[in-house]
């Protein structure tokens, strides 16, 4: 929590820039990367080959690398490794359902909630003792 306690003290201009907020920022740019690497080429898994949508996928993944990679040095200035690996997974949730739903025209399911419910849950054990 004191990572968020300082939130409420700094003035809105300082929030902007704040790591943990910039660490949650590239992230969220990551996870749009890492999601269309890992499951994108589904869409087309009839007509690409394996070895096509693999080298995609790399090619995709760099950009995520790109953003991943500094995203959680920012954040581990003033996030734990267990804050930063849940902020990610909730990262994840967020990215993950939108795209399931209008890039892969998934239906939307209860489910999405009941994990969304369970990752808040560990949202607050793993900052609350922050």
């Amino acid at each position: 929590m004191a990572a968020f306690r300082a939130f409420r003290t700094m003035p809105a201009s300082s929030f902007v820039f704040h790591p943990a907020v910039v660490c949650a920022l590239l992230l969220a740019g990551s996870n749009v990367f890492m999601t269309f690497a890992w499951y994108g080429h589904l869409k087309h898994v009839q007509t690409w080959p394996w070895w096509a949508a693999a080298l995609i996928s790399w090619g995709i993944a760099l950009f995520e690398y790109l953003l991943q990679v500094p995203a959680n040095r920012i954040g581990y200035e003033t996030l734990s490794l267990a804050q930063l690996k849940i902020l990610q997974e909730v990262i994840t949730l967020t990215v993950f359902v939108p795209f399931a739903v209008l890039f892969m025209h998934q239906p939307v399911k209860l489910d999405y909630l009941w994990a969304g419910l369970c990752l808040l849950g560990a949202v607050f054990f793993v900052f609350r003792s922050a």
